[in-house]
Formats: structure tokens, C-alpha cells, sequence
């Protein structure tokens, strides 16, 4: 049996690889296999959330504003919470999932929990 490390959000040790991640059943944390590749990309990317408060992959966070989403009628509320967070490159630089829809969101509409 290979080793896998513990995960370091909950420290549960029986954590799995799927291609370039290792994940954590218990959390659903994500984290690179390349620690100092992706340690080193992440100190490059700052992503402000409307306070002006740094966001990183993980983190809950809160929408400030109703906002529609596109290619749909359905309509995210002012005040939803959004767990576990994962930071991207590109416009949108927040990939989430909100009421079971993967959506991506601008960190100018969300506050920090």
C-alpha cells in the first residue's frame, strides 16, 4: 500500500491521489501532489475579496450581491454561503459549487465568512 500523506485541513490519514491531487474523503480538501510548484503559484496570485481581504483555496465565503446567472433563469441570493472555495486563473477567479451547480465567480461579489 502506498503512503499518502495526512490531510492538513482535518489530519485524517486516509487520503487518496486522483491524477495531480491528493483528496481527503472526510473534508473534500483538494491539494497539489507538487507542494512547491503550487506554493509558489499561489504566493503569485493574490485574489481580494470586496473588503480587500486575501481569499485562498478553501475558504467559505459570502455573496454580497443577487446575482443571475448566465445561460440560466436561476438566481444566486444576496447573503448565500459558499463553502471550500477553489482559486483560479482567469476573470472569474473563484470556482465554487452553489446549490449543487459549479459555477465561477468574480471575488469582487464575495466576503470573507
Amino acid at each position: 500500500m502506498t503512503d499518502f500523506p495526512i490531510c492538513p485541513e482535518c489530519t485524517a490519514q486516509d487520503t487518496y491521489q486522483d491524477g495531480v491531487l491528493y483528496i481527503c474523503p472526510h473534508c473534500a480538501h483538494e491539494w497539489s501532489t507538487q507542494t512547491e510548484s503550487a506554493d509558489s503559484s499561489d504566493a503569485a496570485r493574490v485574489v481580494l475579496d470586496s473588503n480587500g481581504n486575501p481569499l485562498v483555496t478553501g475558504d467559505t465565503v459570502i455573496l454580497i450581491k443577487d446575482l443571475k446567472l448566465k445561460g440560466s433563469s436561476s438566481t444566486i441570493k444576496k447573503g448565500t454561503k459558499i463553502k471550500g472555495i477553489r482559486i483560479v486563473d482567469g476573470d472569474h477567479e473563484v470556482d465554487c459549487k452553489v446549490d449543487g451547480m459549479a459555477v465561477m465567480l468574480k471575488a469582487e461579489f464575495l466576503k470573507k465568512a
